[in-house]
């Protein structure tokens, strides 16, 4: 008599180090992070330390909302319902992923990884991401159009050399060329499913109002993180100024390919609020505060909870 021996599958080990392998590139990234701007985060709690802790407390908790007011907006960009938890975790996990990685890809990877692990085709899934992107941009854009006109002469518009104009219409016919011609059906499928989500979106009044509601609140609450931090270092320049100099600063800095904006939205903050009248020690230790609270802090949570959810498989 024979006995046949149990097939031993080695995809499920696999799998597990597969995880196990992403969990520690990522918690080496945040270490390395860390370790190379340790003199930046131990200045700004040097700094910090002596603020008003109540502003800061606030400008934590709206920090900790900007993740819920994503997760709104993205559930807002699609039809089908997400789930809730899942959807803010993955939203948590995006913005740190978002401070690795350059231009956004961390936080639509991990976006994009999510919408697919909840049912909805790769198509799908990269138009949702484009419609909540579109949203956000606009609702920045209206929100940066009403506190201009409350604070006017605030903002100038800068002078922009002939060269310059001329590189970025001729960079803009050679995309037109490319679009137009081997790009042509590809483009006209994705805009095609895009304008077709819009319309799915915007016939369910819940979803339309979570997409512009959660994208407005999400530009609102990084704008208030920064006024509450300029509020506990006495900063003198009022919360309408503060929100605008933040609004126009940060969509200026998403122009440069840097991770979340690091180094970029840095030194346009700080260019906006000391050329608005501020003390540059006083803007410096602002613009210090708002990242401690929406990058250093939650970075190794964030990252942490990224490979939990990798672990799980629910990106």
């Amino acid at each position: 008599m024979t006995t046949t021996l149990p097939t031993v599958t080695t995809a499920p080990r696999r799998r597990v180090w597969w995880h196990t392998g992403a969990m520690l590139a990522l918690l080496v990234c945040a270490a390395y992070a860390a370790h190379r701007h340790w003199p930046v985060l131990e200045t700004g709690a040097d700094r910090l330390a002596v603020a008003d802790q109540g502003w800061l407390l606030l400008g934590a908790t709206a920090a900790v909302a900007t993740w819920a007011c994503s997760a709104l907006a993205q559930q807002g960009a699609v039809a089908e319902p997400l789930p809730g938890a899942r959807l803010v975790a993955a939203q948590f996990a995006a913005s740190a992923a978002n401070h690795v990685l350059p231009a956004g890809l961390g936080a639509g990877a991990v976006n994009l990884r999510f919408l697919m692990r909840c049912g909805l085709p790769a198509g799908r899934s990269a138009s949702a991401l484009a419609v909540k992107a579109t949203a956000g941009v606009t609702a920045r854009a209206f929100l940066i159009a009403v506190l201009a006109g409350l604070c006017p002469g605030l903002l100038r518009v800068p002078r922009v050399s002939v060269a310059a104009l001329a590189a970025v219409l001729a960079a803009a016919g050679v995309l037109a060329l490319v679009v137009a011609g081997p790009l042509r059906s590809r483009c006209a499928r994705a805009l095609a499913t895009v304008a077709a989500d819009i319309r799915a979106v915007h016939a369910r009044p819940n979803r339309a109002a979570a997409l512009w509601g959660g994208s407005l609140a999400f530009a609102a609450a990084h704008s208030l993180v920064l006024i509450a931090v300029t509020q506990a270092v006495e900063l003198p320049l009022s919360p309408a100024r503060v929100a605008l100099l933040y609004l126009a600063a940060s969509s200026a800095a998403a122009l440069l390919p840097t991770p979340g904006g690091l180094g970029s939205l840095d030194a346009a903050l700080a260019f906006a609020l000391t050329t608005s009248g501020s003390p540059a020690a006083t803007a410096a230790s602002a613009v210090l505060g708002y990242r401690l609270l929406t990058v250093w802090l939650p970075l190794l949570p964030g990252l942490l909870v990224l490979g939990v959810l990798i672990r799980r498989r629910a990106v």
